[in-house]
Protein backbone atom coordinates (compact mmCIF):
# COMPACT_ATOMS: atom_id res chain seq x y z
CA UNK A 1 0.00 0.00 0.00
CA UNK A 2 2.85 2.38 0.86
CA UNK A 3 4.56 1.57 -2.45
CA UNK A 4 1.38 2.38 -4.45
CA UNK A 5 0.95 5.65 -2.54
CA UNK A 6 4.58 6.59 -3.24
CA UNK A 7 4.27 5.85 -6.97
CA UNK A 8 1.09 7.92 -7.29
CA UNK A 9 2.65 10.81 -5.38
CA UNK A 10 5.79 10.62 -7.52
CA UNK A 11 3.77 10.58 -10.80
CA UNK A 12 1.73 13.61 -9.78
CA UNK A 13 4.92 15.43 -8.80
CA UNK A 14 6.54 14.74 -12.18
CA UNK A 15 3.43 15.98 -13.99
CA UNK A 16 3.28 19.19 -11.97
CA UNK A 17 6.99 19.73 -12.51
CA UNK A 18 6.59 19.29 -16.27
CA UNK A 19 3.66 21.66 -16.39
CA UNK A 20 5.78 24.37 -14.77
CA UNK A 21 8.78 23.88 -17.05
CA UNK A 22 9.11 25.97 -20.18
CA UNK A 23 9.26 24.51 -23.68
CA UNK A 24 12.73 25.01 -25.09
CA UNK A 25 12.25 23.37 -28.50
CA UNK A 26 9.56 21.95 -30.81
CA UNK A 27 10.49 19.20 -33.25
CA UNK A 28 8.69 17.23 -35.96
CA UNK A 29 9.56 13.63 -36.88
CA UNK A 30 8.35 11.65 -39.88
CA UNK A 31 7.77 14.52 -42.30
CA UNK A 32 8.35 13.71 -45.96
CA UNK A 33 6.04 15.87 -48.03
CA UNK A 34 4.36 18.15 -45.49
CA UNK A 35 6.28 21.34 -44.80
CA UNK A 36 7.42 21.87 -41.23
CA UNK A 37 6.87 25.64 -41.52
CA UNK A 38 3.22 24.96 -42.36
CA UNK A 39 2.69 22.79 -39.27
CA UNK A 40 4.40 25.34 -37.03
CA UNK A 41 1.80 27.90 -38.18
CA UNK A 42 -1.03 25.61 -37.12
CA UNK A 43 0.04 24.31 -33.72
CA UNK A 44 -0.79 26.29 -30.59
CA UNK A 45 2.19 25.11 -28.53
CA UNK A 46 5.05 27.63 -28.67
CA UNK A 47 8.57 27.81 -27.27
CA UNK A 48 9.57 29.82 -24.18
CA UNK A 49 6.18 29.29 -22.55
CA UNK A 50 5.24 26.79 -19.79
CA UNK A 51 4.42 23.29 -21.01
CA UNK A 52 0.66 22.71 -21.27
CA UNK A 53 -0.44 19.12 -21.83
CA UNK A 54 -3.96 20.19 -22.86
CA UNK A 55 -2.60 22.32 -25.71
CA UNK A 56 -0.37 19.48 -26.91
CA UNK A 57 -3.33 17.07 -27.03
CA UNK A 58 -5.37 19.63 -28.96
CA UNK A 59 -2.52 20.05 -31.42
CA UNK A 60 -2.41 16.30 -31.97
CA UNK A 61 -6.13 16.16 -32.72
CA UNK A 62 -5.89 19.09 -35.13
CA UNK A 63 -2.95 17.52 -36.95
CA UNK A 64 -4.82 14.21 -37.32
CA UNK A 65 -7.65 16.02 -39.12
CA UNK A 66 -5.36 17.30 -41.87
CA UNK A 67 -5.68 15.33 -45.13
CA UNK A 68 -1.89 14.99 -45.32
CA UNK A 69 -1.55 13.24 -41.95
CA UNK A 70 -2.64 9.67 -41.24
CA UNK A 71 -1.79 9.73 -37.54
CA UNK A 72 0.05 11.89 -35.01
CA UNK A 73 1.49 11.49 -31.54
CA UNK A 74 4.09 13.22 -29.39
CA UNK A 75 7.00 12.55 -27.08
CA UNK A 76 8.71 14.69 -24.45
CA UNK A 77 12.38 15.05 -23.62
CA UNK A 78 13.39 16.91 -20.47
CA UNK A 79 16.57 18.94 -20.58
CA UNK A 80 18.06 21.34 -18.04
CA UNK A 81 17.11 24.23 -20.34
CA UNK A 82 13.51 23.03 -20.70
CA UNK A 83 11.23 20.49 -22.38
CA UNK A 84 11.60 19.37 -25.99
CA UNK A 85 8.21 18.54 -27.55
CA UNK A 86 8.51 16.19 -30.52
CA UNK A 87 5.47 15.71 -32.75
CA UNK A 88 5.55 12.24 -34.32
CA UNK A 89 3.90 12.40 -37.75
CA UNK A 90 2.74 9.56 -39.97
CA UNK A 91 1.85 11.01 -43.37
CA UNK A 92 -0.90 10.01 -45.78
CA UNK A 93 -0.49 9.42 -49.47
CA UNK A 94 -2.69 12.19 -50.82
CA UNK A 95 -2.89 11.92 -54.63
CA UNK A 96 -6.23 10.15 -54.82
CA UNK A 97 -7.92 8.84 -57.96
CA UNK A 98 -11.65 8.28 -57.79
CA UNK A 99 -14.17 6.15 -59.64
CA UNK A 100 -17.94 6.06 -59.31
CA UNK A 101 -20.10 3.69 -61.37
CA UNK A 102 -23.87 3.79 -61.69
CA UNK A 103 -26.80 3.34 -64.04
CA UNK A 104 -28.00 6.55 -65.68
CA UNK A 105 -31.66 7.56 -65.73
CA UNK A 106 -32.00 6.31 -69.32
CA UNK A 107 -30.59 2.89 -68.35
CA UNK A 108 -27.14 3.45 -69.86
CA UNK A 109 -23.79 2.97 -68.14
CA UNK A 110 -22.69 6.02 -66.15
CA UNK A 111 -19.35 6.73 -64.50
CA UNK A 112 -17.31 9.48 -62.91
CA UNK A 113 -13.50 9.55 -62.77
CA UNK A 114 -11.50 12.06 -60.77
CA UNK A 115 -8.09 12.79 -59.32
CA UNK A 116 -7.38 15.07 -56.37
CA UNK A 117 -4.25 16.06 -54.49
CA UNK A 118 -5.04 16.86 -50.86
CA UNK A 119 -1.57 18.01 -49.78
CA UNK A 120 -0.49 20.12 -52.75
CA UNK A 121 2.88 21.87 -52.18
CA UNK A 122 3.08 20.29 -48.72
CA UNK A 123 0.67 22.69 -47.02
CA UNK A 124 -2.61 20.80 -47.46
CA UNK A 125 -3.90 22.71 -50.46
CA UNK A 126 -6.55 20.78 -52.40
CA UNK A 127 -6.39 20.68 -56.20
CA UNK A 128 -8.09 18.36 -58.66
CA UNK A 129 -10.80 17.73 -61.19
CA UNK A 130 -13.30 15.21 -62.54
CA UNK A 131 -14.90 13.94 -65.72
CA UNK A 132 -18.35 12.37 -65.69
CA UNK A 133 -20.38 10.51 -68.29
CA UNK A 134 -24.03 10.36 -67.22
CA UNK A 135 -25.94 10.28 -70.50
CA UNK A 136 -24.04 13.52 -71.29
CA UNK A 137 -20.51 14.78 -70.56
CA UNK A 138 -19.60 16.80 -67.46
CA UNK A 139 -16.34 18.08 -65.97
CA UNK A 140 -14.99 20.31 -63.22
CA UNK A 141 -11.85 21.68 -61.56
CA UNK A 142 -11.19 22.65 -57.91
CA UNK A 143 -8.57 24.53 -55.92
CA UNK A 144 -8.68 25.27 -52.20
CA UNK A 145 -6.07 26.69 -49.81
CA UNK A 146 -7.59 26.70 -46.30
CA UNK A 147 -4.56 28.46 -44.77
CA UNK A 148 -3.45 30.88 -47.49
CA UNK A 149 -3.54 34.08 -45.46
CA UNK A 150 -2.97 32.71 -41.95
CA UNK A 151 -3.74 29.71 -39.78
CA UNK A 152 -7.34 31.00 -39.66
CA UNK A 153 -8.20 32.32 -43.15
CA UNK A 154 -8.05 30.70 -46.57
CA UNK A 155 -9.73 30.75 -49.97
CA UNK A 156 -11.15 28.38 -52.58
CA UNK A 157 -12.38 28.39 -56.19
CA UNK A 158 -14.06 25.83 -58.41
CA UNK A 159 -15.58 25.57 -61.89
CA UNK A 160 -18.08 22.93 -63.00
CA UNK A 161 -19.93 22.26 -66.22
CA UNK A 162 -22.47 19.53 -65.51
CA UNK A 163 -25.00 18.08 -67.98
CA UNK A 164 -27.34 15.27 -66.94
CA UNK A 165 -30.70 13.81 -67.81
CA UNK A 166 -32.90 14.71 -64.86
CA UNK A 167 -36.47 13.72 -64.08
CA UNK A 168 -38.67 16.66 -63.09
CA UNK A 169 -41.78 15.73 -61.15
CA UNK A 170 -44.95 17.55 -62.22
CA UNK A 171 -48.35 16.72 -60.75
CA UNK A 172 -49.34 15.34 -64.16
CA UNK A 173 -46.34 13.00 -64.16
CA UNK A 174 -42.56 13.04 -64.31
CA UNK A 175 -40.70 14.05 -67.48
CA UNK A 176 -37.02 13.90 -68.41
CA UNK A 177 -35.12 17.11 -69.06
CA UNK A 178 -31.58 17.65 -70.25
CA UNK A 179 -30.16 19.78 -67.45
CA UNK A 180 -27.00 21.86 -67.89
CA UNK A 181 -25.39 23.88 -65.14
CA UNK A 182 -22.22 25.93 -65.65
CA UNK A 183 -20.98 27.40 -62.41
CA UNK A 184 -18.14 29.49 -61.00
CA UNK A 185 -17.63 29.55 -57.22
CA UNK A 186 -15.37 31.56 -54.93
CA UNK A 187 -15.30 31.39 -51.15
CA UNK A 188 -13.41 32.44 -48.04
CA UNK A 189 -12.62 29.80 -45.41
CA UNK A 190 -12.35 30.60 -41.71
CA UNK A 191 -10.95 28.46 -38.89
CA UNK A 192 -11.81 30.36 -35.71
CA UNK A 193 -10.38 27.82 -33.30
CA UNK A 194 -9.87 24.12 -32.81
CA UNK A 195 -13.58 23.25 -33.07
CA UNK A 196 -15.24 25.98 -35.14
CA UNK A 197 -14.97 26.60 -38.89
CA UNK A 198 -16.98 28.69 -41.36
CA UNK A 199 -17.10 29.74 -44.99
CA UNK A 200 -18.64 32.56 -47.02
CA UNK A 201 -18.93 32.50 -50.78
CA UNK A 202 -20.87 33.17 -53.93
CA UNK A 203 -21.65 31.07 -57.01
CA UNK A 204 -22.61 32.34 -60.44
CA UNK A 205 -24.63 29.78 -62.37
CA UNK A 206 -26.00 29.51 -65.90
CA UNK A 207 -28.74 26.88 -66.04
CA UNK A 208 -30.72 25.36 -68.88
CA UNK A 209 -33.49 22.74 -68.89
CA UNK A 210 -34.45 21.24 -72.26
CA UNK A 211 -37.29 18.75 -72.64
CA UNK A 212 -35.97 15.39 -73.90
CA UNK A 213 -38.89 12.96 -74.00
CA UNK A 214 -41.84 12.54 -76.34
CA UNK A 215 -45.37 13.68 -75.48
CA UNK A 216 -44.74 16.84 -73.46
CA UNK A 217 -47.20 17.84 -70.77
CA UNK A 218 -49.55 20.58 -72.00
CA UNK A 219 -48.79 24.07 -70.66
CA UNK A 220 -45.44 22.92 -69.28
CA UNK A 221 -42.25 24.48 -70.69
CA UNK A 222 -40.20 22.67 -73.32
CA UNK A 223 -37.10 24.57 -72.18
CA UNK A 224 -36.00 26.90 -69.42
CA UNK A 225 -32.92 29.10 -69.29
CA UNK A 226 -31.83 31.19 -66.34
CA UNK A 227 -28.84 32.85 -64.73
CA UNK A 228 -28.65 32.84 -60.96
CA UNK A 229 -26.40 34.02 -58.17
CA UNK A 230 -26.09 31.91 -55.05
CA UNK A 231 -24.92 33.45 -51.77
CA UNK A 232 -23.57 30.74 -49.47
CA UNK A 233 -22.71 30.63 -45.78
CA UNK A 234 -21.60 27.63 -43.81
CA UNK A 235 -20.65 26.80 -40.24
CA UNK A 236 -19.05 23.60 -38.96
CA UNK A 237 -18.47 22.41 -35.42
CA UNK A 238 -16.09 19.46 -35.02
CA UNK A 239 -15.14 17.58 -31.87
CA UNK A 240 -13.72 14.25 -33.02
CA UNK A 241 -11.11 11.81 -31.81
CA UNK A 242 -9.69 10.10 -34.91
CA UNK A 243 -7.68 6.89 -34.83
CA UNK A 244 -7.37 5.63 -38.43
CA UNK A 245 -10.77 4.06 -39.31
CA UNK A 246 -12.25 4.72 -35.87
CA UNK A 247 -14.00 7.97 -34.97
CA UNK A 248 -15.47 9.12 -31.68
CA UNK A 249 -17.31 12.38 -31.09
CA UNK A 250 -19.65 14.74 -32.94
CA UNK A 251 -19.73 17.14 -35.84
CA UNK A 252 -22.43 19.50 -37.04
CA UNK A 253 -22.41 21.27 -40.39
CA UNK A 254 -24.89 23.97 -41.41
CA UNK A 255 -25.22 25.37 -44.94
CA UNK A 256 -27.46 28.30 -45.83
CA UNK A 257 -28.02 29.60 -49.35
CA UNK A 258 -30.00 32.35 -51.00
CA UNK A 259 -30.59 31.49 -54.65
CA UNK A 260 -31.37 34.63 -56.67
CA UNK A 261 -32.54 34.21 -60.26
CA UNK A 262 -31.15 37.12 -62.26
CA UNK A 263 -33.02 36.54 -65.52
CA UNK A 264 -34.67 33.77 -67.46
CA UNK A 265 -37.32 32.79 -69.97
CA UNK A 266 -40.80 34.17 -69.36
CA UNK A 267 -42.16 30.62 -69.63
CA UNK A 268 -40.20 29.66 -66.53
CA UNK A 269 -41.20 32.52 -64.25
CA UNK A 270 -43.70 30.37 -62.36
CA UNK A 271 -41.11 27.61 -61.80
CA UNK A 272 -37.76 29.39 -61.25
CA UNK A 273 -38.27 31.63 -58.24
CA UNK A 274 -35.61 33.04 -55.94
CA UNK A 275 -35.58 31.15 -52.65
CA UNK A 276 -33.71 30.28 -49.44
CA UNK A 277 -32.22 26.84 -48.84
CA UNK A 278 -31.19 25.62 -45.36
CA UNK A 279 -29.54 22.32 -44.44
CA UNK A 280 -27.89 20.91 -41.33
CA UNK A 281 -26.06 17.60 -40.88
CA UNK A 282 -25.52 16.39 -37.33
CA UNK A 283 -23.19 13.37 -37.10
CA UNK A 284 -22.46 11.27 -34.02
CA UNK A 285 -19.69 8.65 -33.82
CA UNK A 286 -19.14 6.22 -30.97
CA UNK A 287 -16.26 3.78 -30.65
CA UNK A 288 -17.65 0.39 -29.55
CA UNK A 289 -15.13 -1.74 -27.68
CA UNK A 290 -11.97 -2.50 -29.68
CA UNK A 291 -13.23 -3.13 -33.22
CA UNK A 292 -16.63 -1.47 -33.51
CA UNK A 293 -17.83 1.96 -34.54
CA UNK A 294 -21.38 3.25 -34.47
CA UNK A 295 -22.10 6.20 -36.78
CA UNK A 296 -25.32 8.18 -37.22
CA UNK A 297 -26.24 11.20 -39.34
CA UNK A 298 -29.38 13.32 -39.04
CA UNK A 299 -30.00 15.64 -41.99
CA UNK A 300 -32.64 18.39 -41.85
CA UNK A 301 -33.28 20.46 -44.97
CA UNK A 302 -35.89 22.98 -46.07
CA UNK A 303 -36.42 25.52 -48.84
CA UNK A 304 -38.56 28.64 -48.62
CA UNK A 305 -39.84 30.61 -51.61
CA UNK A 306 -40.17 27.79 -54.17
CA UNK A 307 -42.66 25.53 -52.42
CA UNK A 308 -44.69 24.95 -55.62
CA UNK A 309 -41.83 24.57 -58.09
CA UNK A 310 -41.19 21.08 -59.51
CA UNK A 311 -37.51 22.04 -59.79
CA UNK A 312 -37.04 21.34 -56.10
CA UNK A 313 -33.52 21.51 -54.59
CA UNK A 314 -33.38 18.32 -52.47
CA UNK A 315 -33.07 15.01 -54.28
CA UNK A 316 -33.63 11.43 -53.19
CA UNK A 317 -30.52 9.66 -54.44
CA UNK A 318 -28.35 6.58 -53.79
CA UNK A 319 -25.15 8.55 -53.38
CA UNK A 320 -26.58 11.26 -51.12
CA UNK A 321 -29.01 9.93 -48.57
CA UNK A 322 -30.74 6.53 -49.03
CA UNK A 323 -28.70 3.58 -50.27
CA UNK A 324 -30.54 1.29 -52.71
CA UNK A 325 -33.24 3.74 -53.73
CA UNK A 326 -31.78 4.59 -57.17
CA UNK A 327 -30.36 7.65 -58.93
CA UNK A 328 -32.35 10.89 -58.51
CA UNK A 329 -35.70 9.19 -58.07
CA UNK A 330 -37.55 12.11 -56.47
CA UNK A 331 -37.22 15.75 -55.49
CA UNK A 332 -38.47 17.69 -52.51
CA UNK A 333 -38.63 21.15 -50.97
CA UNK A 334 -37.88 19.78 -47.48
CA UNK A 335 -36.35 16.59 -46.11
CA UNK A 336 -35.62 14.67 -42.93
CA UNK A 337 -33.05 11.89 -43.34
CA UNK A 338 -31.56 9.56 -40.74
CA UNK A 339 -28.63 7.26 -41.58
CA UNK A 340 -27.32 4.98 -38.88
CA UNK A 341 -24.86 2.11 -39.19
CA UNK A 342 -22.60 -0.16 -37.20
CA UNK A 343 -19.09 -0.69 -38.61
CA UNK A 344 -16.97 -3.61 -37.46
CA UNK A 345 -13.35 -4.38 -38.29
CA UNK A 346 -13.06 -8.05 -39.25
CA UNK A 347 -9.44 -8.00 -40.41
CA UNK A 348 -6.59 -5.57 -39.85
CA UNK A 349 -2.93 -6.05 -40.63
CA UNK A 350 -0.46 -3.25 -41.22
CA UNK A 351 -2.04 -0.72 -43.56
CA UNK A 352 -4.96 -2.94 -44.69
CA UNK A 353 -8.40 -3.14 -43.08
CA UNK A 354 -11.53 -5.10 -43.97
CA UNK A 355 -14.61 -3.62 -42.38
CA UNK A 356 -18.22 -4.79 -42.52
CA UNK A 357 -21.30 -2.71 -41.80
CA UNK A 358 -25.04 -3.00 -41.27
CA UNK A 359 -27.14 0.11 -41.82
CA UNK A 360 -30.58 1.68 -41.85
CA UNK A 361 -31.30 4.64 -44.11
CA UNK A 362 -34.65 6.36 -43.68
CA UNK A 363 -35.99 9.62 -44.98
CA UNK A 364 -39.04 11.67 -45.72
CA UNK A 365 -39.52 14.39 -48.34
CA UNK A 366 -41.98 17.23 -48.84
CA UNK A 367 -43.05 17.22 -52.48
CA UNK A 368 -43.64 20.54 -54.28
CA UNK A 369 -46.96 22.12 -53.37
CA UNK A 370 -47.39 20.12 -50.14
CA UNK A 371 -47.26 21.27 -46.53
CA UNK A 372 -44.52 20.48 -44.00
CA UNK A 373 -46.93 18.01 -42.38
CA UNK A 374 -46.22 15.61 -45.26
CA UNK A 375 -42.82 14.94 -43.70
CA UNK A 376 -44.55 13.15 -40.81
CA UNK A 377 -47.51 11.52 -42.56
CA UNK A 378 -45.52 8.66 -44.10
CA UNK A 379 -46.73 9.14 -47.70
CA UNK A 380 -43.25 10.19 -48.89
CA UNK A 381 -41.16 8.10 -46.48
CA UNK A 382 -38.40 5.69 -47.57
CA UNK A 383 -37.00 2.94 -45.33
CA UNK A 384 -33.93 0.97 -46.47
CA UNK A 385 -31.93 -1.39 -44.22
CA UNK A 386 -28.85 -2.98 -45.73
CA UNK A 387 -25.39 -4.44 -45.38
CA UNK A 388 -22.01 -3.73 -46.93
CA UNK A 389 -18.26 -3.89 -46.61
CA UNK A 390 -15.24 -1.58 -46.82
CA UNK A 391 -11.66 -2.14 -47.94
CA UNK A 392 -9.49 0.49 -46.25
CA UNK A 393 -5.91 1.65 -46.76
CA UNK A 394 -4.91 3.32 -43.49
CA UNK A 395 -2.14 5.48 -44.97
CA UNK A 396 -3.90 6.87 -48.04
CA UNK A 397 -6.23 9.78 -47.38
CA UNK A 398 -9.91 8.79 -47.66
CA UNK A 399 -8.93 5.46 -49.25
CA UNK A 400 -12.11 3.59 -48.38
CA UNK A 401 -13.55 1.33 -51.08
CA UNK A 402 -17.25 1.14 -50.24
CA UNK A 403 -19.92 -1.32 -51.43
CA UNK A 404 -23.43 -1.39 -49.91
CA UNK A 405 -26.69 -3.13 -50.74
CA UNK A 406 -29.95 -1.55 -49.62
CA UNK A 407 -33.23 -3.49 -49.26
CA UNK A 408 -36.31 -1.36 -49.76
CA UNK A 409 -39.28 -1.91 -47.47
CA UNK A 410 -42.78 -0.81 -48.47
CA UNK A 411 -44.86 -0.52 -51.61
CA UNK A 412 -42.97 0.19 -54.86
CA UNK A 413 -39.65 -0.15 -53.01
CA UNK A 414 -36.50 -1.09 -54.90
CA UNK A 415 -33.24 -2.82 -53.99
CA UNK A 416 -29.82 -1.77 -55.19
CA UNK A 417 -26.04 -1.74 -54.94
CA UNK A 418 -24.20 1.48 -54.11
CA UNK A 419 -20.49 1.75 -54.85
CA UNK A 420 -18.26 4.64 -53.84
CA UNK A 421 -14.97 5.91 -52.46
CA UNK A 422 -14.87 7.13 -48.86
CA UNK A 423 -17.20 6.36 -45.99
CA UNK A 424 -20.85 7.19 -46.71
CA UNK A 425 -20.68 9.80 -43.94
Amino acid sequence: MKKIFFLCFFSIGVLLYSQNQKISEIQFSGLKKTKETFLRRLIKVKTNVPYDSVLVVKDIERLKRLPGIANADFSLEKKPEGIIVNYLIEENFTIIPGLRIATANDGSFAYRVSVFEFNFLGNNQIIGGFYEKNVFNSYGAFWEHPFLFSDKVGIGFNYQNVTTQEPVFFQEGDKDYRFNSEMFEGKFLFSFDFNNEAELGAVYVKEAYNFEAENPIPDKPLSLNADKLIYKAGYRYVDLDINYQYLDGISSEFTGQYIQFLNGDESGNEFLNSFFSLRNDFIYYKKVKEKGNWASRLRLAAAFGNEDSPFAPFTLDNQLNVRGVGNTVDRGTAAIVLNTEYRHTFYEKGWFVVQGNAFIDAGSWRTPGENFSQLFEGSATKFYPGIGFRLIHKRIFNAVFRLDYGFGIGSNATNGIVFGIGQYF
